[in-house]
């Protein structure tokens, strides 16, 4: 590993080593209105900035503070039942619960299907650095200021937005060009594609019906700019393939949870495999996976083949009857601000009215004539509260167009952020590992999004 971009465990090592080096500019220099020493004996930043960004995490009004948080508690898994044994289909005996007759035989005898779920931790983190000489001279007459907290300052806001990114990341795009080693999709959706991140191929020539590269299939750059992601030499991708990821580097995604077997996106027809990436999340080896309709493959997904079609009642609808016969209640419906607003139009016809009130609106120094307040804002529909978010996935059509965002109708009751360690920060000022007089810092979280009932969770893609 380079001394210019150490590893976590390296990153911390240095900080404190670096903890109590002297500085040509004073212990303060690195303070915001503190008289203390900042170094790891203190622990001053840690406990300061990072209680201050975890904070700022639980505040936002985003999809991360709409599902409760937990600590992750001593697990790595946990089981569960996929079924109730045989059904009587093709059998003779019938099901293990069935009506018997006075003198009749009792019903089969056999245990529940039972599998184990695994869920280890990802760490998400966030680095910066300011140099030595532009903390000096930034503290000059006419310097920007505090250099260093403006950079940290930032710095949080990148992290609380990667931590929600990951959290609403799609989970399978159509190529709109390929090589050995790059696939294109479009640049506006390429950030769904994380580094380190493992990635599938639907070959679209292929009419075996399979998944290939499951080797050399990590993710070492995506450039956001062109929406070319590289990956290790393997398949070729080509135009019109399904890159589809089965196992992230960090946070599972709603999308990788809200999925099924074969589900379609833009137009391909997936095989046996949890299209999304839902294979990593629930510990299913990649291409393993062989029954239809297993536990993990129980949500509600409405797609249209990849043709944009409008949000329509009738679909939230079906969304909501899914989840609850299924035994669920809905608790949110989750989506972008392009699907809010349609949202919004298709209620208009709903509005009810309690009375009239007259109100003037001041327009600069004049007002509008008396009159009655137009328009609807909803907050929730059929009780369940709406949560419009930016970060939402969008789907992609068969001709590479993206489309609008993707609505979740989501039973928050089985959905938590399991947080193994709340947000952390490393100041680092290791000048020789650096090879450089920078001061460096990292902000890292370490947790994981779970489900415990995925058949509870809906979602509906392919919209205008």
């Amino acid at each position: 590993m380079s001394a210019t971009n150490p590893s976590l465990v390296e990153f911390i090592q240095q900080s404190r080593r670096g903890a109590n080096a002297n500085s040509v500019l004073g212990p303060e220099y690195l303070m915001k209105q503190s008289y203390f020493t900042v170094d790891t004996s203190t622990n001053i930043f840690t406990s300061t900035f990072g209680r201050k960004i975890w904070q700022a995490l639980n505040n936002q009004v985003r999809f991360f503070n709409a599902i409760q948080r937990s600590t992750w508690g001593n697990t790595v898994g946990w089981r569960v039942r996929t079924d109730r044994g045989p059904a009587g289909t093709g059998s003779t005996t019938g099901g293990r619960s069935r009506p018997i007759t006075e003198t009749g035989s009792l019903p089969t005898i056999d245990v529940s299907n039972i599998q184990t779920v695994s869920s280890l931790p990802r760490i998400v983190g966030t680095s910066f650095g300011v140099s030595v000489k532009s903390i000096f001279t930034a503290g000059l007459e006419g310097g920007a200021g505090d250099v260093l907290a403006m950079e940290m300052e930032n710095s949080q806001l990148d992290h609380i937005k990667e931590v929600n990114e990951e959290l609403l990341a799609g989970g399978a795009y159509l190529c709109s060009d390929g090589a050995a080693t790059t696939f294109t999709v479009p640049a506006s959706i390429a950030h769904h594609y994380k580094i380190g991140d493992a990635v599938s191929q639907w070959d679209l020539s292929d009419t075996s019906g399979t998944w290939i590269r499951t080797t050399g299939s990590a993710v070492s750059g995506v450039d956001t700019a062109t929406g070319i992601v590289t990956v290790a030499t393997g398949t070729t991708f080509a135009n019109g393939d399904l890159a589809a990821i089965y196992s992230r580097a960090g946070f599972t995604s709603i999308d990788d949870i809200v999925s099924f077997d074969g589900v379609r996106y833009g137009g391909v027809t997936g095989g046996t495999f949890v299209t999304g990436g839902g294979i990593r999340a629930y510990d299913y080896t990649f291409g393993g996976r062989t029954a239809a309709g297993d536990w993990n493959a129980a949500a509600s997904v409405q797609a249209n083949a990849g043709t944009g079609r409008d949000l329509s009642l009738n679909l939230i609808d079906t969304a909501i009857q899914n989840i609850r016969i299924n035994g669920g209640e809905p608790k949110l419906i989750l989506l972008g601000h392009d699907q809010y607003y349609r949202l919004e139009r298709l209620l208009n016809t709903q509005q009810r009215y309690f009375g009239e009130k007259f109100i003037q609106v001041g327009v600069g120094s004049e007002k509008t004539f008396e009159g009655t307040a137009t328009g609807l804002v909803v907050a929730t529909y059929q009780g369940i509260p709406i949560l419009p978010d930016a970060d939402v996935a969008h789907s992609v059509a068969s001709d590479d167009t993206v489309l609008g965002t993707n609505v979740y109708v989501l039973d928050t009751d089985y959905l938590e952020v399991a947080i193994a360690q709340p947000t952390q920060f490393y100041e680092n000022r290791d000048y020789f590992a650096a090879n450089a007089l920078v001061v460096r810092g990292l902000f890292y979280t370490m947790g994981e999004l779970r489900c415990y009932g995925v058949n509870r969770q809906a979602k509906i893609i392919d919209l205008n």
